[in-house]
């Protein structure tokens, strides 16, 4: 990047007569010359190459600039220097800083519109430091800066930047632009110039361009001859702008010459002076009468406003009183209904537990009534086999009687081991039937336990089931409102808003409605977003109407947008007034709680008054902790005009009532959408995974309930198989047992079985009927707990349908009451303002009287008879006006004659000097067009010269690979064209640049840059992508 030594592409027939005329070089200077001046041949490189003193570029430095955080220090050389890297590196970077560094503007450098674009993402500022050679005779204050200038520039991250230019040293001698522009003008550098810097950019716009008005205006640009024509301009304007100024000058001296002539005919002007001066003196006394008169005619009107205005208070105080008298009826109404509702609620209260009772009482004895129902049987079961028992018990007795003379010995021992092989298969068998009765039991139980938990488990199901469609519910709504915030609060309320404000562009709204009442607010702390829903719940819905007339209308949009069985927002019909109620005297206060009213930021009172009637916010306190709601609210006396407060959590605190919230999280107030969707999501998510679990659970429980109840089936059908051979095995021992041999035949010990049989039939009998007796009782005290326990329902239900009306009417009760305490406020406010605009209109009237007695003081003064007067005091005051001012023209014309000559000769002087300015401007324009035109024509000459050398170069360069080109300037039309024969001699003809290979083009794009640099003086050149123009 050092400054390269000028070249002389000269012919060499015109470089051998320059040398001849030079007599006074020796023989060894000539040779240098000549040797410095020889044209290049092709495959040589005899161009002589210095070092410069001043103004090339020592080093650079960059620190967060674009996307590198660090580069750098780069020591160029003196001469050519190189910069190469992998794309990314910085090159680019490099050469941009450069012109940043040194004052360019970041538009110069075709990276960026704006100084902060250049500052490395995620830093706060980027710095560049480049330093320039100061040495030699051109060096520029060596005393101050010693053998080189450092430029340090500071980019903010805002865009702006300051500068610190140093010296050798390192020491500060300057923070000033204007020190870095004389810097640059001393050295020549002009970091606009392609010439001198040339960025990627500029070279496709100038040098691949193929317009040839392009190339034109590079060329203009190289050489400043843009800049000679641009002030050229200027003067033309500026030359323009006087001829203006010349023009009005003439129009001002008609203007001066007039002023003169009039001053001139005053002193021919003289009047009667002591006629008018008469008349103003009778104009003087009607006027200070008429005065008088305005004041009583004011005095009067005010008194009848005033009389009026004390009738119209008496009707107001009237209205007032009966508005009183209706809210306090309202009042005790609703105090009677709310006691009502108390009472129902208590009693509702009272009977819960009683019922809770009852229901225990009847599984008590519902269990007592089975389990006695289940000794019953079994004695009913264990008599009859007992008499069964009795009844074959006496046919063996008979058989046996028949059979006691036989001899039957051997049949009777094998009998014996047949009983006892069938003893222990009996035995085996009632062993098998008490363990499968054991295993049934328990499955039974097993299968009854989870028949229950299936049961809960569908109940939490379906719980579930419900409470996930209102969350995807919500959550639909929830990312409708991300298009339209409004979708919230309805899916309408968008197309109800558009309906609205047409129908308010034709004319059918008085005053254009308000709503929904939640987009109208916003939370000055977003934790009290649930409990302000809680208390507010319809109304951030609703809509607010001035008049019953808007309310029809709007009725009318909301029929035809929403769904004939959909629920409609709340219509608030209202007066407008543009201030909001002073509820200083009725508004609740706590030191460390807002109340609802505070907590909201309401720019439209329409919104903040419906509130305060509908809802009474101003009463309402916001308590965040429920154990600090229930301190103040209920431990202690609640603060004035305090009736309830809310918890964060939505809970609902009166003085002696505690309504807690079903709702966890806020829907409509909540600030962040985002947010509130991914919990929403979260929570869907939970919920279909808790749904899963139970569904997995309910299938598991199913299939062991098809196991069990399988299992209970098989073992019931083995059992039943068992029974049958335990019956069997029992009927062919009792008839083995039947075949007893006479010899052993103890018919006596049959009987004594016989007896003991009935008697144990007979104890049987007695607690049989025992246990018949305590099971009527048990059945009867079962059917008493029953019908109490329905009778507690019935009760209960009956209580719940009985509050269900006093609610309602409750709901009612309170909407009148604040209705007609709507009223009152209503009246009560314009009774204050009628009082106030009375009292003002007193003090008014009193201050009036006041000034009319000085009127009528000062009239007398200045004309001690009344006067009728029939003009009014704007009329006298004009025709006085208009006397005294003809009165003192007259007077000024005829009386000071000196000051009437004093007047002519400043206009004079006036009117000569503006025409010496103009006479002197004129010669000025004269002037200036004679230099402009000289100035021009040596514009012209320049411009030839600068186009013949830049030819001349040109053909010099082309010659070094025998080319041969011809550059065509067209000033007129601001083109320039370039041709080029490639080859020796007309071998072949010359072409447009178009049409030669890449590397032809290539050459003479470089011989084109070349060129320029011969007629361009610049300290060093600058090119980014050096092989884009190889």
């Amino acid at each position: 990047m050092a400054k390269r030594k000028e070249e002389n592409f000269l012919p060499m027939g015109m470089q051998k007569k320059q040398r001849q005329e030079q007599d006074n070089v020796s023989e060894e200077e000539s040779e240098e010359e000549e040797e410095s001046l020889m044209p290049l041949s092709p495959g040589t490189a005899s161009t002589q190459v210095i070092s410069a003193e001043v103004g090339i570029i020592e080093s650079i430095q960059l620190k967060n600039f674009m996307c590198h955080a660090m580069l750098g220090p780069f020591k160029f050389g003196s001469n050519v220097n190189f910069v190469v890297g992998n794309n990314g590196s910085g090159k680019s970077a490099v050469l941009t800083a450069l012109i940043v560094g040194l004052g360019g503007k970041a538009l110069a450098t075709n990276r960026g519109s704006s100084l902060k674009g250049f500052v490395k993402d995620g830093q706060s500022s980027a710095d560049i430091s480049i330093t320039l050679r100061n040495r030699g005779e051109d060096a520029f204050k060596p005393r101050v800066y010693g053998d080189s200038i450092t430029v340090q520039q500071h980019i903010s991250l805002e865009g702006n930047r300051s500068y610190k230019l140093k010296g050798q040293t390192g020491n500060l001698v300057s923070t000033k632009k204007e020190e870095l522009t004389a810097i640059l003008d001393h050295f020549n550098i002009q970091v606009d110039n392609p010439v001198s810097i040339l960025t990627q950019e500029m070279s496709k716009q100038f040098l691949q361009s193929k317009n040839e008005g392009d190339k034109y205006k590079f060329f203009m640009k190289a050489t400043q001859l843009e800049q000679m024509k641009e002030d050229y301009s200027y003067i033309m304007d500026t030359k323009a702008r006087t001829r203006d100024q010349i023009e009005q000058g003439e129009e001002r001296l008609l203007e001066l010459r007039r002023q003169c002539l009039e001053k001139e005919e005053r002193f021919q002007s003289i009047a009667d002076l002591s006629v008018m001066k008469k008349k103003l003196e009778d104009l003087k006394h009607e006027m200070a009468w008429a005065l008088v008169g305005e004041y009583e005619k004011e005095i009067q009107e005010m008194r009848n406003q005033v009389s009026a205005g004390e009738d119209r208070t008496v009707r107001l105080m009237q209205k007032v009183e009966d508005w009183r008298a209706r809210v306090g009826v309202a009042d005790r109404k609703f105090k009677a209904i709310q006691d009502n509702l108390e009472k129902i609620s208590e009693e509702a209260i009272e009977l819960e537990p009683k019922c809770i009772q009852a229901k225990e009482d009847l599984i008590h004895k519902k269990k007592a009534y089975n389990d006695a129902e289940v000794l019953y049987i079994r004695c009913r079961n264990e008599f009859r086999g007992l008499e069964k028992d009795g009844e074959q018990l006496r046919n063996r007795i008979e058989e046996l009687k028949r059979s006691a003379n036989q001899s039957l010995e051997p049949a009777r021992q094998e009998r014996q081991k047949k009983i006892a092989s069938l003893n222990e298969k009996l035995k085996s068998y009632e062993d098998q039937e008490d363990f499968l009765g054991q295993e049934m039991e328990r499955f039974r139980q097993t299968i009854e336990k989870d028949k229950e938990e299936r049961s809960r488990i569908k109940q939490e199901e379906s719980d579930v089931v419900q409470t996930l469609n209102t969350k995807r519910r919500h959550l639909h709504q929830l990312k409708e409102t991300r298009t339209n915030r409004l979708k919230q609060f309805g899916s309408q309320v968008p197309a109800l808003l558009e309906a609205i404000e047409d129908a308010y562009r034709k004319g059918q709204f008085t005053r254009k409605p308000v709503g929904p009442l939640g987009a109208c607010i916003r939370l000055r702390d977003p934790e009290l977003a649930l409990a302000i829903e809680c208390c507010l719940k319809g109304l951030i819905f609703a809509f607010c109407c001035h008049n019953y007339k808007d309310e029809r209308v709007l009725q009318g949009l909301m029929k035809k947008l929403y769904p004939p069985n959909a629920s409609r927002p709340q219509i608030i019909v209202s007066e407008f007034r543009n201030e909001v109620y002073d509820v200083s005297r009725r508004a609740a206060y706590h030191p460390e709680f807002p109340t609802v009213l505070t907590a909201l930021e309401i720019d439209n009172a329409v919104v903040a008054n419906s509130l305060i009637d509908m809802r009474r916010i101003e009463t309402v306190l916001l308590i965040k902790s429920s154990p600090l709601a229930r301190a103040v609210m209920q431990l202690q006396k609640p603060p004035k005009n305090c009736n309830e407060a809310f918890t964060a959590e939505g809970d609902q605190v009166f003085e002696r009532r505690y309504y807690s919230s079903e709702r966890t999280r806020p829907r409509y107030l909540t600030g962040d959408v985002e947010k509130e969707i991914s919990h929403l999501e979260k929570e869907v998510e939970n919920k279909v995974a808790q749904l899963n679990v139970f569904q997995q659970h309910v299938s598991s429980l199913e299939s062991d309930l098809r196991k069990n109840q399988e299992l209970v089936s098989n073992h019931h059908r083995h059992l039943k198989e068992l029974k049958i051979k335990i019956k069997k095995i029992l009927l062919e021992i009792k008839d083995l047992e039947n075949e007893e041999e006479n010899q052993s035949v103890d018919i006596s010990t049959l009987e004594e079985e016989d007896e003991e049989i009935k008697k144990q039939m007979k104890k049987v009998e007695e607690e049989m009927k025992v246990r018949k007796e305590e099971l009527d009782s048990l059945r009867k005290q079962r059917s008493e707990a029953e019908q109490t326990y329905e009778e507690f329902k019935l009760k209960i239900h009956q209580v719940s349908e009985l509050a269900e009306p006093v609610k309602e009417e409750l709901n009612q009760a309170y909407a009148e009451v604040d209705t007609q305490k709507r009223s009152l406020r209503h009246y009560e406010e314009k009774l204050r303002q009628h009082t106030d605009t009375l009292t003002a209109k007193k003090d008014e009237l009193s201050q009036t009287e006041k000034e009319h007695q000085e009127k009528s003081a000062l009239a007398r003064k200045i004309c001690p008879e009344r006067i009728e007067v029939k003009k009014s005091p704007s009329v006298l005051d004009r025709e006085i006006t208009r006397l005294r001012q003809k009165i003192q023209s007259e007077s000024n014309s005829h009386g000071d004659r000196e000051e009437i000559i004093r007047q002519y000769k400043e206009a004079k002087e006036t009117y000569q000097d503006l025409d010496g300015k103009v006479k002197s401007l004129k010669r000025f324009i004269k002037l200036l067009d004679e230099i402009m035109t000289q100035r021009y024509k040596t514009y012209q000459q320049f411009r030839r010269c600068l186009t013949l050398r830049c030819k001349l170069y040109f053909d010099n360069l082309l010659s070094q690979r025998a080319y041969s080109g011809k550059m065509l300037f067209d000033h007129k039309n601001e083109t320039l064209a370039i041709t080029v024969q490639p080859g020796e001699g007309s071998q072949a003809a010359f072409s447009d640049m178009r049409s030669l290979s890449g590397g032809e083009r290539s050459f003479s794009t470089v011989c084109f840059i070349l060129s320029l640099w011969s007629i361009a003086e610049s300290p060093f050149r600058c090119l980014d992508e050096f092989d884009v123009y190889m």
